[in-house]
Protein backbone atom coordinates (compact mmCIF):
# COMPACT_ATOMS: atom_id res chain seq x y z
CA UNK A 1 0.00 0.00 0.00
CA UNK A 2 1.23 3.48 -0.87
CA UNK A 3 0.87 6.06 1.91
CA UNK A 4 2.01 9.65 1.23
CA UNK A 5 1.66 12.79 3.34
CA UNK A 6 2.81 16.01 1.72
CA UNK A 7 1.87 19.59 0.90
CA UNK A 8 0.08 20.36 -2.36
CA UNK A 9 -0.43 23.63 -4.20
CA UNK A 10 -2.34 24.18 -7.46
CA UNK A 11 -2.22 26.90 -10.10
CA UNK A 12 -4.35 27.55 -13.16
CA UNK A 13 -2.40 29.23 -15.94
CA UNK A 14 -2.55 29.92 -19.68
CA UNK A 15 -1.08 27.25 -21.93
CA UNK A 16 1.62 29.56 -23.29
CA UNK A 17 2.93 30.14 -19.77
CA UNK A 18 2.80 26.43 -19.06
CA UNK A 19 4.97 25.76 -22.12
CA UNK A 20 7.50 28.30 -20.86
CA UNK A 21 7.66 26.81 -17.38
CA UNK A 22 7.94 23.31 -18.87
CA UNK A 23 11.16 24.40 -20.56
CA UNK A 24 12.48 25.82 -17.29
CA UNK A 25 11.61 22.63 -15.41
CA UNK A 26 13.27 20.44 -18.03
CA UNK A 27 16.51 22.36 -17.44
CA UNK A 28 16.22 21.95 -13.66
CA UNK A 29 14.45 18.69 -12.71
CA UNK A 30 14.35 15.09 -13.85
CA UNK A 31 11.37 13.80 -15.76
CA UNK A 32 8.91 11.50 -14.08
CA UNK A 33 10.16 7.90 -13.68
CA UNK A 34 6.97 6.67 -15.37
CA UNK A 35 7.34 8.46 -18.71
CA UNK A 36 10.20 10.95 -18.57
CA UNK A 37 9.12 14.38 -19.82
CA UNK A 38 6.67 12.98 -22.40
CA UNK A 39 2.91 13.49 -21.89
CA UNK A 40 0.88 10.51 -20.75
CA UNK A 41 -2.81 9.87 -20.21
CA UNK A 42 -4.36 9.90 -16.75
CA UNK A 43 -7.94 8.61 -16.47
CA UNK A 44 -9.82 8.44 -13.16
CA UNK A 45 -13.28 7.36 -12.07
CA UNK A 46 -14.52 9.36 -9.07
CA UNK A 47 -17.02 8.00 -6.56
CA UNK A 48 -19.25 10.08 -4.30
CA UNK A 49 -22.17 9.49 -1.98
CA UNK A 50 -25.74 9.64 -3.28
CA UNK A 51 -25.92 13.06 -1.59
CA UNK A 52 -22.67 14.27 -3.20
CA UNK A 53 -21.03 14.82 0.18
CA UNK A 54 -17.48 14.97 -1.19
CA UNK A 55 -18.46 17.40 -3.94
CA UNK A 56 -20.30 19.65 -1.49
CA UNK A 57 -17.41 19.68 0.99
CA UNK A 58 -15.18 21.06 -1.75
CA UNK A 59 -17.83 23.41 -3.17
CA UNK A 60 -18.41 24.94 0.28
CA UNK A 61 -14.68 25.46 0.76
CA UNK A 62 -14.36 23.24 3.83
CA UNK A 63 -10.83 22.85 5.13
CA UNK A 64 -11.11 19.06 5.49
CA UNK A 65 -12.32 17.06 2.49
CA UNK A 66 -11.77 13.77 0.70
CA UNK A 67 -11.96 11.93 -2.63
CA UNK A 68 -12.19 8.29 -3.67
CA UNK A 69 -11.12 7.31 -7.18
CA UNK A 70 -9.97 4.52 -9.47
CA UNK A 71 -7.08 5.48 -11.75
CA UNK A 72 -5.44 4.02 -14.85
CA UNK A 73 -2.81 5.23 -17.31
CA UNK A 74 -3.63 2.87 -20.18
CA UNK A 75 -6.95 1.37 -21.30
CA UNK A 76 -5.14 -1.97 -21.79
CA UNK A 77 -3.91 -1.94 -18.18
CA UNK A 78 -4.29 -5.20 -16.25
CA UNK A 79 -4.48 -3.33 -12.94
CA UNK A 80 -5.87 -0.07 -11.55
CA UNK A 81 -5.05 2.14 -8.58
CA UNK A 82 -7.72 2.63 -5.94
CA UNK A 83 -6.97 5.86 -4.09
CA UNK A 84 -8.28 7.62 -1.01
CA UNK A 85 -7.17 11.24 -0.89
CA UNK A 86 -7.81 13.31 2.24
CA UNK A 87 -6.91 17.00 2.40
CA UNK A 88 -6.67 19.44 5.26
CA UNK A 89 -5.83 22.88 3.95
CA UNK A 90 -2.77 22.47 1.73
CA UNK A 91 -1.75 19.16 3.33
CA UNK A 92 -2.58 16.04 1.35
CA UNK A 93 -2.69 12.48 2.66
CA UNK A 94 -2.98 9.96 -0.16
CA UNK A 95 -3.31 6.22 0.30
CA UNK A 96 -3.60 3.76 -2.56
CA UNK A 97 -3.65 0.08 -3.38
CA UNK A 98 -3.45 -1.78 -6.68
CA UNK A 99 -6.39 -3.94 -7.69
CA UNK A 100 -6.97 -6.28 -10.63
CA UNK A 101 -8.65 -5.02 -13.81
CA UNK A 102 -11.65 -7.33 -13.33
CA UNK A 103 -12.18 -6.00 -9.79
CA UNK A 104 -11.93 -2.41 -11.01
CA UNK A 105 -14.60 -3.19 -13.60
CA UNK A 106 -16.88 -4.51 -10.85
CA UNK A 107 -16.34 -1.30 -8.89
CA UNK A 108 -17.37 0.77 -11.91
CA UNK A 109 -20.71 -1.03 -11.60
CA UNK A 110 -21.05 -0.14 -7.91
CA UNK A 111 -20.04 -3.61 -6.71
CA UNK A 112 -17.57 -3.11 -3.88
CA UNK A 113 -17.49 -6.56 -2.28
CA UNK A 114 -14.48 -7.36 -4.52
CA UNK A 115 -12.44 -5.31 -2.06
CA UNK A 116 -12.92 -8.01 0.58
CA UNK A 117 -10.41 -10.24 -1.21
CA UNK A 118 -7.57 -7.77 -0.52
CA UNK A 119 -5.59 -7.87 2.73
CA UNK A 120 -4.63 -4.19 2.81
CA UNK A 121 -6.29 -2.14 5.55
CA UNK A 122 -7.31 0.50 3.02
CA UNK A 123 -9.39 -2.05 1.07
CA UNK A 124 -11.46 -2.90 4.14
CA UNK A 125 -11.83 0.75 5.10
CA UNK A 126 -13.07 1.74 1.64
CA UNK A 127 -15.42 -1.22 1.42
CA UNK A 128 -17.10 -0.20 4.67
CA UNK A 129 -17.18 3.50 3.81
CA UNK A 130 -18.46 3.11 0.26
CA UNK A 131 -21.09 0.59 1.30
CA UNK A 132 -22.36 2.24 4.48
CA UNK A 133 -22.35 5.77 3.01
CA UNK A 134 -23.88 4.69 -0.32
CA UNK A 135 -21.10 5.71 -2.68
CA UNK A 136 -21.74 5.41 -6.41
CA UNK A 137 -19.67 6.14 -9.55
CA UNK A 138 -20.06 9.80 -10.53
CA UNK A 139 -17.76 10.77 -13.40
CA UNK A 140 -14.64 9.92 -15.37
CA UNK A 141 -11.91 12.55 -15.68
CA UNK A 142 -9.14 12.34 -18.26
CA UNK A 143 -6.19 14.61 -19.07
CA UNK A 144 -2.68 14.63 -20.48
CA UNK A 145 0.09 14.95 -17.86
CA UNK A 146 3.75 15.87 -17.95
CA UNK A 147 5.52 15.25 -14.65
CA UNK A 148 8.81 16.24 -13.06
CA UNK A 149 10.27 14.89 -9.85
CA UNK A 150 13.24 14.97 -7.51
CA UNK A 151 14.03 12.69 -4.59
CA UNK A 152 14.74 15.68 -2.37
CA UNK A 153 11.70 16.42 -0.19
CA UNK A 154 9.72 14.02 -2.39
CA UNK A 155 9.08 16.96 -4.74
CA UNK A 156 6.79 16.39 -7.73
CA UNK A 157 5.49 18.94 -10.23
CA UNK A 158 2.80 18.03 -12.74
CA UNK A 159 1.41 19.89 -15.75
CA UNK A 160 -2.12 18.78 -16.72
CA UNK A 161 -3.71 19.71 -20.05
CA UNK A 162 -6.77 18.81 -22.14
CA UNK A 163 -8.91 18.13 -19.07
CA UNK A 164 -12.12 16.38 -20.07
CA UNK A 165 -14.87 14.25 -18.57
CA UNK A 166 -17.84 11.93 -19.00
CA UNK A 167 -20.65 11.80 -16.43
CA UNK A 168 -22.60 8.96 -18.03
CA UNK A 169 -20.18 6.16 -18.99
CA UNK A 170 -18.07 4.94 -16.06
CA UNK A 171 -16.06 2.31 -17.97
CA UNK A 172 -12.53 3.66 -17.51
CA UNK A 173 -11.17 0.92 -19.78
CA UNK A 174 -13.34 1.97 -22.74
CA UNK A 175 -10.97 2.82 -25.61
CA UNK A 176 -13.69 4.89 -27.31
CA UNK A 177 -14.95 6.76 -24.27
CA UNK A 178 -16.69 9.97 -25.37
CA UNK A 179 -15.33 12.98 -23.49
CA UNK A 180 -16.12 16.70 -23.34
CA UNK A 181 -13.79 19.48 -22.17
CA UNK A 182 -14.36 20.89 -18.68
CA UNK A 183 -11.74 23.64 -18.89
CA UNK A 184 -10.82 26.05 -21.67
CA UNK A 185 -8.33 24.29 -23.93
CA UNK A 186 -5.95 27.25 -23.68
CA UNK A 187 -5.58 26.72 -19.91
CA UNK A 188 -3.89 24.08 -17.81
CA UNK A 189 -3.31 23.14 -14.17
CA UNK A 190 0.10 23.07 -12.54
CA UNK A 191 0.40 21.12 -9.27
CA UNK A 192 3.34 21.28 -6.87
CA UNK A 193 3.71 18.57 -4.21
CA UNK A 194 6.48 18.38 -1.62
CA UNK A 195 7.38 17.48 1.95
CA UNK A 196 7.89 20.19 4.61
CA UNK A 197 9.36 22.98 2.42
CA UNK A 198 9.88 23.76 -1.25
CA UNK A 199 13.48 23.65 -2.44
CA UNK A 200 14.93 27.04 -3.31
CA UNK A 201 15.85 26.27 -6.92
CA UNK A 202 12.39 24.84 -7.58
CA UNK A 203 10.78 27.90 -6.02
CA UNK A 204 12.82 30.19 -8.29
CA UNK A 205 11.60 28.36 -11.39
CA UNK A 206 7.99 28.66 -10.28
CA UNK A 207 8.40 32.34 -9.43
CA UNK A 208 9.64 33.02 -12.96
CA UNK A 209 6.03 32.75 -14.12
CA UNK A 210 3.28 35.10 -12.96
CA UNK A 211 0.56 32.82 -11.61
CA UNK A 212 -1.89 32.79 -8.74
CA UNK A 213 -2.49 29.83 -6.46
CA UNK A 214 -6.03 28.44 -6.70
CA UNK A 215 -8.01 25.57 -5.25
CA UNK A 216 -8.76 23.86 -8.56
CA UNK A 217 -10.62 20.55 -8.38
CA UNK A 218 -10.75 18.47 -11.56
CA UNK A 219 -13.52 16.39 -10.00
CA UNK A 220 -15.73 19.42 -9.35
CA UNK A 221 -15.07 20.82 -12.83
CA UNK A 222 -16.05 17.44 -14.26
CA UNK A 223 -19.45 17.61 -12.54
CA UNK A 224 -20.06 20.67 -14.68
CA UNK A 225 -23.25 19.47 -16.36
CA UNK A 226 -24.67 17.24 -13.65
CA UNK A 227 -24.36 19.84 -10.89
CA UNK A 228 -23.33 22.99 -12.69
CA UNK A 229 -20.30 23.55 -10.47
CA UNK A 230 -16.78 24.75 -11.19
CA UNK A 231 -15.08 24.45 -7.76
CA UNK A 232 -12.14 26.67 -8.64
Amino acid sequence: MLDILREEKKYVLPLFRLMYIKGQLEATLHGDAFNGTKPYMVRSLYFDSVYDVDYNEKDMGLNDRKKIRLRIYDTDATKAKLEYKAKSGSMQHKQSITIAREDAIEMTKGKYDVLLKYDEELAGFLYRKMTMEAYIPRCVVQYDRIAFATGENNTRITLDMNISSNEGNFDIFDKNLQLYPVMNMDKAILEVKYNRFLLGYVKRVLQSVDMVEMSASKYCMARKYGLGGECL
